[in-house]
């Protein structure tokens, strides 16, 4: 089993109960008191959910939320009837080369909601649960720059990072004498590539939806090659 400890691991459960006493906005107050769990809980233990969000852009200070997709699973199974996926009416403009990778229109949008409307089923999906995603600068962010805009106030959660612990075990894989010879550089650690080193299928990339099942199967089989269903959340969560 690998150990890719965290140096500074913050007291989340902790945390999220100040947050719960600090919020003026009654839906993220009650987000917050939901909880989350003790550091030493169990991987195997946990109701995870995934998330994944598609934007206008990759500047969370000047781009927006335009699709949102989740799933709740655990490390033995996806509950895929459980999956939620909403387009999102964006703060900003479509741009072209956004639409080009995401493949999401004006037409797609057209009577989407704002984030808003969906903000309290949202968080209802996400409450008390460990949220998974792959590049945290994305899904959390978004959301905490989205919500200082539209309500004043940010948010903050514990999440599993995939690409992050994908990057960790990349850099602690022996490399051979081939490797220094060759200067071969780590493999890749965006979510397709990421899949396949563990064989899992390939999917279309850039839906939300989609996204959210494949980094939770990724996750799965993360822990199953490299830790432990015996493994503390504390060793994971950032």
């Amino acid at each position: 089993m690998r150990d890719f400890s965290n140096q500074e691991v913050l007291n989340w459960k902790a945390f999220l109960q100040i947050k719960a006493l600090e919020s003026k906005d009654s839906r993220l107050t009650h987000f917050y008191n939901a909880g989350t769990y003790h550091e030493e809980i169990k991987l195997k233990d946990i109701d995870f959910v995934a998330l994944d969000f598609e934007t206008t852009g990759l500047d969370a200070n000047q781009n927006s939320i335009i699709s949102i997709g989740l799933v709740p699973f655990t490390l033995q199974r996806i509950a895929c009837r459980q999956a939620k996926h909403w387009f999102v009416t964006p703060e900003d403009k479509l741009q072209e080369d956004s639409i080009i990778i995401h493949g999401i229109t004006h037409s797609d949008l057209k009577g989407a909601p704002d984030l808003l409307r969906i903000l309290e089923q949202l968080l209802d999906e996400l409450a008390g649960k460990i949220v998974v995603v792959h590049y945290r600068r994305i899904e959390r962010d978004f959301f905490d720059a989205a919500l200082r805009s539209l309500i004043n106030e940010g948010i903050v959660f514990p999440v599993i990072d995939t690409m992050q612990i994908e990057a960790d075990i990349q850099k602690a894989r022996p490399r051979s004498i081939i490797d220094w010879f060759k200067n071969t550089r780590p493999g890749s650690i965006r979510l397709a590539n990421s899949r396949t080193r563990y064989n899992l299928p390939t999917y279309p990339p850039h839906d939300a939806l989609t996204d959210a099942i494949a980094t939770a199967e990724l996750l799965q089989a993360q822990i199953h090659h490299h830790f432990s269903p015996d493994t503390p959340i504390k060793k994971l969560w950032l």
